[in-house]
C-alpha cells in the first residue's frame, strides 16, 4: 500500500509514501475530526491511500487571493 498526496486544487501530484508500515498518527490523520477525514481521504481500487491536500502554489495563490477559497478548483 502506497500512499498518494495530490493537490486538491490543481490536482497536481505532490509525492507518494511507499512505506507501509508508517503509522496514520506519524502522518497527523489522527488530529483531523471525521468529516475532514472523508473530505480528504480516500482509497483506490488498488488500495492505495489518496490523500487530498494543497500544494505550495495554490497555497500560496489562497494566501494573495482569499476569495478563492469558495472555489473548489483554482486551475483546470
Amino acid at each position: 500500500m502506497a500512499i498518494h498526496y495530490h493537490c486538491r486544487h490543481c490536482g497536481v501530484k505532490i509525492g507518494t509514501i511507499e512505506n507501509t508500515a508508517i503509522s496514520t498518527d506519524t502522518l497527523g490523520f489522527h488530529l483531523l475530526n471525521q468529516s475532514e477525514r472523508q473530505e480528504m481521504i480516500s482509497y483506490d481500487l488498488s488500495g492505495d491511500l489518496q490523500v487530498k491536500t494543497i500544494c505550495e502554489d495554490c497555497h500560496e495563490l489562497l494566501e494573495r487571493n482569499p476569495d478563492y477559497h469558495e472555489h473548489d478548483f483554482l486551475i483546470q
